[in-house]
């Protein structure tokens, strides 16, 4: 299994200002696939088509921004080249190239490493059928379904799963979650990677639900950070969602976020608002601006200076979170961040704060435990 780490920039359905990137790339199986993250003014709800002999598109992922979607490619007979990506939106269509890869089809073999399984293929040398199930250890909250499927219908197509559950269901230890039927070396080789993602995505999803159960009752809604597993922050992300928590920035291109150091190094906050709305204005950009404070005196520099959408109150003691949502008074949305855990979250939540924001949803979850028990 191969990934990759996406970069992304750039912003309209207009072709030069749509923005291609791969997420990552799946190759050492039968179907390779290919995930192309696409970002672009109000895309989100775009068809998409290819172009190109042995590609289509499998599925399409939207998620909370409307300027980005994801695209599942099969790469299945395809080979490396200049393709077209369609994309239409209403009476709008454009066309964007995007090229192919050999890398994008050679798998773990491009690093010299076979993607052979030598202990399956060892004691099963042929095809025979079997069937596992998946059995929930402890109770949580499910998510990575449609990942944990995709990974052995990558493997073998034919394979089969049937869930008994669904993505963001409550599941309790001991309960059946799914069956899979297939080719035993098919279920013996993609058994551990299948795993790895549901229960990490289930780990954060579980996480996740405890902390907006927690502020039940208030207006904030937690958000998670971009504190996530290298290549597997949209899934985590995707996860945070189906717990019920709220994206915030996807990457560094979605979103403008003033941090001490962004301040510091621009010479202050009135230079580094002003030089974010120049560059905004020079490329033609419509992103929210959120500046971290960390007193009150630059949180009365930024109020007199404007030009913010939201505030973030970094280490602000809870009776400082109450003063400050005084002080701003609803003018800008506010957000609360640093060393909120789970036993102080709804003390900070109950002094108005619109967000809070936790990287321990991501960076320090334990995966929901789970077995997959092959059957007689």
């Amino acid at each position: 299994m191969s990934l990759l780490l996406a970069l992304f920039a750039s912003s309209a359905l207009a072709a030069d200002q749509i923005k291609i990137e791969p997420a990552f790339w799946w190759s050492d199986m039968k179907n390779p696939e290919l995930q192309l993250m696409v970002y672009g003014k109000d895309i989100k709800n775009a068809d998409v088509t290819v172009d190109y002999p042995g590609v289509k598109v499998d599925s399409i992922a939207r998620l909370d921004s409307p300027n980005y979607l994801l695209v599942y490619l099969n790469l299945d007979g395809a080979k490396a080249g200049e393709m077209t990506l369609n994309f239409k939106q209403g009476k709008q269509s454009k066309k964007v190239k995007y090229v192919l890869k050999n890398r994008e089809m050679a798998g773990d073999k491009r690093i010299g490493f076979s993607n052979e399984d030598v202990t399956t293929n060892s004691v099963m040398p042929h095809y025979q059928k079997g069937q596992v199930e998946l059995i929930c250890k402890e109770d949580g909250i499910v998510a990575g379904l449609q990942v944990f499927q995709r990974v052995f219908q990558l493997l073998d197509p034919k394979t089969e799963v049937v869930f008994d559950v669904q993505d963001g269901e409550a599941v309790q230890k001991g309960q059946h979650m799914a069956t899979v039927v297939g080719d035993i070396r098919v279920l013996l080789s993609g058994e551990r990677t299948a795993l790895n993602y549901l229960q990490r995505m289930s780990g954060i999803a579980t996480m996740t639900a405890k902390y907006v159960k927690r502020l039940e009752g208030t207006k904030t809604h937690v958000l998670d950070t971009r504190k996530t597993t290298p290549g597997l922050r949209m899934l985590e992300k995707q996860a945070v969602k189906i717990g019920g928590g709220m994206n915030h920035r996807i990457g560094l291109f979605d979103m403008i976020l003033l941090k001490d150091n962004h301040i510091d190094f621009a010479g202050g906050i009135d230079n580094a608002i002003d030089r974010c709305h120049a560059y905004l204005k020079e490329k033609g950009l419509n992103l929210k601006i959120e500046i971290e404070v960390r007193s009150f005196d630059e949180l009365d520099q930024v109020l007199k200076h404007g030009g913010v959408n939201r505030i973030m109150l970094d280490n602000f003691s809870v009776p400082d979170t109450k003063k400050a949502v005084d002080i701003i008074a609803g003018k800008y949305e506010t957000e609360s961040s640093g060393g909120i855990t789970y036993d102080t979250i709804r003390d900070y939540a109950e002094q108005g704060v619109d967000f809070i924001s936790v990287g321990a949803l991501t960076h320090s979850v334990k995966g929901l435990d789970m077995s997959f028990k092959a059957c007689e």
